[in-house]
């Protein structure tokens, strides 16, 4: 083994291979080493500037060999950091717990040279435990945080005063108790803000992926279709050929024969894969207008076929009415996803029957799915539609995320719409979508 590599093991032995059998390290991959590293760098920059500053701008005595000792430990950690291991890999809480933890310490060092909690910089300690509340673990924030209560304790006790006269300079007792607890209390929640912001953050982060994950899905269902009608269309020529041939050669063939018999047969299977074909041009989308566009009638009637008697004692009816024919709607893989998934949330509460009432005017196109269920609970109605809510009884989610309203929500709020969650004054749940009239529309044929 080399001097690098032995110096890297030594220095950072959670980069090892193997590592993870040893120690246990839980990778949250939401903070970059690069991060960590440009943020010493800031703070190198600013602990050199203030004390030059103070130490020459306005000629007060500090002790300079051991301040820049301290900066100086800080300037060689970030350039074994930078020299010995990738930058653009994300960080195990381990690796964190360890860089933000010398920080602190370092931090507290200055900070003791310096007058400790007289020192108005002590203020600096919140930096590493927001930092950790924002992209690691709870136990990580807890360590940390509980390093810089500790130490920030610790200098209400002991430090070096400031060097602001001749005998030097030291705030009462109670005062720096009472700013080492302004400054545990402003941690405390200046963390817990970040900490539920970001978690939040990441929440609708992963809840959007699983919708786009769904759209994906849908979408390639959609493709396979259009695949399967395209190819029905293209096959029906050639195999059109064929039974036209096989017609012909019988016609010329004396019956009983053993090539009769064949030919019967062969005429027997093309008729065959002509019902197939058409089976596979009914299932697909072949991108053309036909299939591109359907009526509203036949779009909500595509969305209710999978799950009418799918529940039994449920029927799901479909009420129409607007201004002239039904508007002809543009197929599109989100809009049949989500209605699907409304109206089977419909009919796992309904008692007795859905109903789709769907309206049209000159303005907008709407849709109501309306079910004599128990309604949405009270407790949870206003966030219906957010990401990890349910309206499921906690007895009936099944395993279920609460994802379900908050990816239809979201891939109809896509195709231009506005959803409501509502429940009806004589019982049962209500979801409201309005469209403006040009958001949906494909193109008459």
């Amino acid at each position: 083994m080399s001097i690098f590599e032995k110096t890297r093991a030594t220095l950072f032995p959670f980069m090892e291979p193997g590592a993870g059998r040893n120690y246990a390290t839980s990778v949250s991959g939401r903070l970059r080493r690069s991060t960590l590293v440009l943020l010493r760098w800031m703070a190198i920059a600013g602990q050199t500037a203030a004390i030059l500053l103070v130490a020459f701008g306005l000629g007060y005595q500090l002790p300079l060999p051991e301040c820049f000792a301290m900066i100086g430990l800080s300037v060689m950690i970030n350039l074994a950091v930078t020299f010995m291991l990738p930058l653009d890999r994300r960080v195990a809480d381990l690796e964190a717990l360890a860089q933000l933890g010398f920080d602190l310490v370092q931090l507290a060092a200055l900070l003791w040279l310096t007058g400790g909690m007289n020192n108005p910089f002590a203020l600096l300690f919140m930096a590493p435990v927001v930092t950790s509340a924002t992209t690691l673990s709870r136990p990580v924030l807890a360590i940390l945080g509980g390093m810089a209560a500790s130490v920030s304790l610790f200098m209400v006790y002991d430090f070096r005063p400031l060097p602001w006269s001749e005998s030097g300079f030291e705030l009462p007792f109670m005062f720096r108790m009472g700013a080492w607890s302004a400054l545990i209390v402003g941690m405390f929640f200046t963390a817990l803000y970040a900490w539920r912001s970001a978690r939040e953050s990441r929440r609708m982060s992963e809840a959007l992926r699983a919708t786009e994950a769904v759209l994906a899905h849908e979408q390639k269902l959609s493709a396979l279709g259009g695949m399967a009608a395209a190819a029905a269309h293209e096959l029906g020529t050639p195999l059109a050929t064929i039974r036209l041939t096989a017609k012909e050669l019988k016609r010329e063939v004396k019956d009983g024969t053993h090539m009769a018999e064949d030919l019967d047969l062969l005429l027997s299977q093309t008729e065959r894969c002509r019902d197939i074909l058409k089976q596979l041009s009914k299932r697909g989308d072949a991108g053309d207008l036909y299939h591109d566009n359907l009526s509203y009638e036949i779009l909500l009637d595509e969305a209710c076929e999978p799950y009418d008697g799918i529940k039994s004692g449920v029927s799901i009816d479909v009420e129409l009415a607007g201004e002239g024919d039904p508007p002809i709607i543009q197929r599109r893989a989100e809009l049949v996803y989500a209605l699907k998934n409304l109206i089977e949330n419909a009919v796992s509460f309904a008692e007795t029957e859905v109903v789709l009432i769907g309206n049209w005017s000159s303005q907008d196109i709407s849709l109501t799915i309306v079910d004599d269920g128990p309604g949405f609970d009270a407790a949870v109605r206003d966030r219906l539609g957010e990401p990890y809510v349910t309206a499921r009884p906690e007895k009936k989610r099944a395993g279920g995320l609460g994802l379900g309203l908050f990816i239809s929500k979201t891939l109809l709020e896509r195709t231009g719409a506005k959803v409501r969650f509502a429940n009806k004054t004589e019982g049962g749940a209500r979801v409201s979508i309005i469209w403006p009239i040009g958001a949906i529309l494909g193109t008459s044929t």
